[in-house]
Parts: C-alpha cells; structure tokens; sequence
C-alpha cells in the first residue's frame, strides 16, 4: 500500500496539463497493479461472538418477550404491507401492558406529572391546588428544582418518606422507616438488584435462590444471569394455586444436596397464577423461613388487584410484624412494589420501591454502594411512585374523581377476570382456576398426542407449538406455559385480562374456537 501511494504521488510535481495527466494515469495505473498482486485481507475474526459472549447472559430466557413476540412482530409487519391473514390486527394479550391495551390513565396522576415536568402550568388554573400543592413538593426537594436532575442513589427523599408513610397506612399503623426505602426502576431493578447482593459462593456453596413454580420469568432470568441456582417449588394447581409449605420444604431438603439456599421468592398475588395468599399461608411461609434461616423476598406488585370477595391483600411485612419480636427483629425481608400495575398501569414511567427490613447495617452500606453505580432511578417514575402513595385524601379537590376512576378500573378488571374464568371453564379442554388476583388467566389445556409428536418434529415445547399456531390463525399473543415453568406432562399459556371487555370477549370466542379445532385435527 505504501509503495502504491507513493507512486501515485511521483505524479504530483508541476507538469503541463497534458504531461500531467498522462503522468498521473501512468502512476495509478502502475499502483493498481501493485495492488493487484497483494491479497485481499479477509474481515478480522469479530471478538465478541456466541462462543466468546458472558455464557450466563446467553443461558437468559425471557418468555414475556421471548420468539412467539418476535413472530408476533414479524405478522404485524405483513399487515402492514397488506399480506392477507385470517385476521386484521395482532392481539397483544402476553404482557400486563394496561395502557396499550387501552386503559385511561388516572387524571390526577398526569396532571401531577404534567406539572412537575413542566412547571410553568403551575400558575395555571386548569390544575387543581391539591395537584399543584404535590408537584411543589416534589420539584421543591430535586436538585433545581427540575425532574431532569440526579437524586440521591436511595431515591429522592420527601418521596421515601412518602412511601414510608403509605405502608404504614397500609399495615394499620406498623412502622416503616424512610432509610429503607429504596426507590428503584420499576420492581425489577429492585429484585434483581437484591439478588445480585445475596449471591455468592461456589459449588455445593453456590446461593440457591427458591422461586414458585410457575413463576415470573424474570426470577430465572436474573438467576441464571447471576449463575445462581434455581431450586423450584410448586405451587398446588387441584387447590387454586396455593402454596403448600410442605412442598417448600421438600424443595429446600432436595436443594441442600447441590447448593446453599438462602432466598425464598413470593409473588403475591401470584404472576402467572393470580392465587391470593391467605393471612395463615404468609404465617407459615415467614416461619419456615425463620426455622431455615432464609432471606424473604415478596413480590407485591399486584397488591390493588384483589377480586374475589373471600380473598384480601396482606403484607408480608404487616404479617411478620405482628408475629412478634422473635420474627419481626430477625426475618430478613425486602417487599416490593411498583407504578405499573394495580390500578395505575404506568408501565413506561418505571417507578417502583423496595422496603428492605433487618438488613446488617454494613450489607446497608455494600446494597447504597451498589444502587450507586446506576446513579439513580428515573426521576420522573420516582414522582410517578409518590402520586400513587400520596393520593387525594377525602376532603381533597380531586379525591371524587380520583376515588371514581380508582374503583371503575379495579371494578371493570373484576369483571373480567370471573368472565374470563367462567368462559374458559365452558371449552373442552380448558381449566381455569379462579382469578383471585393481578390480572392474568393461566388455563390449563390439553394437547392431544398427536398435536405433542407435531410439537417436537418442530422442536417446540407442545404448548409453544399450540400457542405459535393460535397466533397464526387468530392474530392472538399469548404466552405458553413452559416459559413460565409447570409440571411435567402439564400445559397452560398465560394471558392477560386487560383489553376492554368486547374485545376480551372476542378473543376468548376465538380462542374457544380455535382450541376445539386443534383438538379435532389433532384427534
């Protein structure tokens, strides 16, 4: 190459036009031969590849957005270029995305938002004082007074001692401390971010991190991130989903041949399940976790979302400190909750806390270090969270209409979820456990042999082949079981209750309709 630049430059000295020209094609006639006789260099090896790549990111699955959403994707794209289906749009039933589906966001929250967002509508009339008076509060304890600055890694902290107030409320007076409160990215961050902190070790030592099956994906996905072990325990499908704790204590003897485990993992109200966990079931839970000295993790994102007149939300943390002190000053526990469902629906705002109890006061020190990292949650999800644990109180301007619009999406969701049951109970095939809670049916289907031996000739789980074909003909996304885990020989898909209710109707008809066809060319 350099013998080839240097020709063309011998071209380069003052010449006449025509000497010039016929010069400078000589010499770019002389380096292109040059170059002619080196090889062309073949592409570098990439350094990073599937073989090179961090193997516990690779061994992630997340079945919410896993490939029946890829393909969901791909069918969206050819309605659009006008390729003809059975259908005219996608049903996005696989994930709790309340808006998308359709869902009004609660007036008071936006207008608070608006507000903090864009101060300047605080000297509009068009907003309501007890709107304005939030919003000043808020803006008023961020650095320049701007949603747009940094916070403390902890969370901004009126809005902590926000959230420590609202438990309290919650729980009937039970104390909660701001310094544990934790604001974070949503509930995720906060689950994964105590994970990270409790793993450890290697070998029949390595953290053992006890999830309900099925469960929630993320728990295995940041397990395997972590390189953790999973240990599974299952919940009672014939008793509504309900945890047993003599199955968790089968599950912790079978784990301490292989691993240490030392996190126990509760999703109440249960996601995909929906089961509500009674006052006695959350008794028995922290207990065996105190006789095996586990750390608690209660996932309690759902805590609005309670249906069935004979079931009621109690807090982990209300339960465990009623127990007394021999509990209540020993159970590690953290408890989390989040913008984005309940009533709310504020997905994309990525608002959430933890509250973490009986921490070590130095592990305290190690979890902030940690949190620090990331610089801070979104501070606009922070103020998102405080509206949703300082609402209008009675007496309030905008408490009628807040209190309206709270009921008619929790009523309207009630609603569904006994429809939703009550119609997958009428197809053969189909079982569906009552919806006590959150907002999701997770039917058990049958799969006939034949529709099972289609299945693997595929390479698919049965009910990723079933749930694959039901997008195909019906333009409905759900998401099988197997993603979320279930007895072996079992299958279910989980969908979520959201779309209003004609719509829901109509994909549940077609669902029974294209359930009793499968059975017949599978037969």
């Amino acid at each position: 190459m350099q013998r080839a630049a240097a020709l063309v430059r011998r071209g380069c000295g003052p010449r006449t036009p025509s000497s010039w020209g016929r010069s400078q094609s000589s010499a770019a006639a002389e380096a292109s031969a040059v170059l002619k006789v080196r090889p062309e260099r073949s592409r570098r090896e990439r350094i990073l590849t599937l073989e090179s790549m961090n193997p516990q990111v690779k061994a992630v699955e997340y079945a919410v957005r896993g490939p029946i959403v890829l393909k969901a994707g791909e069918i969206e794209l050819e309605l659009q270029r006008g390729i003809k289906k059975p259908f005219t749009e996608v049903i996005r039933a696989n994930i709790g995305d309340a808006q998308a589906m359709g869902q009004q966001p609660i007036t008071f929250l936006r207008q608070v938002m608006a507000l903090c967002t864009y101060p300047n509508l605080l000297d509009s009339p068009s907003f309501p004082e007890d709107a304005k008076k939030r919003a000043r509060r808020i803006l008023q304890a961020c650095g320049g007074h701007s949603l747009g600055s940094y916070s403390a890694s902890q969370g901004v902290n009126c809005i902590r001692e926000d959230v420590a107030a609202y438990i309290t409320r919650r729980d009937g007076g039970v104390p909660a401390d701001p310094d544990n409160i934790y604001l974070t990215t949503g509930a995720s961050d906060g689950i994964s971010t105590i994970l990270k902190i409790l793993v450890s070790g290697g070998g029949k030592s390595r953290t053992g991190v006890m999830i309900p099956i099925p469960q929630y994906p993320l728990y295995s996905a940041v397990i395997s991130e972590l390189d953790a072990i999973q240990v599974n325990y299952y919940l009672d499908e014939e008793n509504c989903w309900a945890l047993n704790v003599n199955e968790l204590r089968r599950a912790v003897q079978e784990a301490k041949d292989h691993c240490d485990p030392k996190v126990l993992c509760i999703i109440n109200p249960g996601n995909p399940t929906g089961q509500v966990q009674s006052r006695k079931c959350i008794e028995d839970v922290i207990h065996f976790a105190w006789e095996e000295k586990l750390f608690l993790l209660a996932d309690e994102v759902y805590q609005d979302n309670v249906y069935s007149p004979d079931c009621r939300f109690h807090s982990f943390k209300k339960v465990l400190y009623e127990m007394g002190p021999e509990y209540s000053s020993n159970v590690e526990l953290a408890s989390f909750h989040s913008t984005s469902k309940g009533y709310m629906g504020e997905c994309g705002y990525r608002g959430g806390y933890m509250e973490v109890i009986n921490l070590h006061p130095e592990i305290k020190g190690q979890l902030v270090k940690l949190l620090s990292v990331r610089l801070c949650p979104p501070v606009s999800g922070q103020a998102a969270m405080d509206i949703v644990v300082n609402p209008p109180v009675a007496g309030e301007e905008s408490f009628e209409q807040f209190s309206r619009e709270k009921e008619s999406v929790l009523g309207n969701l009630a609603k569904k979820a006994k429809l939703t049951e009550d119609l997958f109970n009428q197809v053969p095939g189909i079982h569906c456990n009552p919806l006590q809670g959150a907002m999701y049916a997770f039917p058990r289907i049958f799969i006939p042999v034949k529709a099972v031996e289609a299945a693997q000739a595929h390479q698919m789980a049965p009910d990723m082949f079933y749930c694959m074909k039901l997008l195909e003909e019906t333009g409905i996304c759900v998401v099988p079981g197997s993603g979320f885990g279930q007895r072996e020989g079992t299958y279910h898909f989980r969908m979520t209750i959201l779309p209003p209710v004609e719509k829901l109707k109509t994909v549940l008809q077609k669902v029974k309709d294209f359930h009793i066809n499968f059975l017949e060319k599978y037969a």
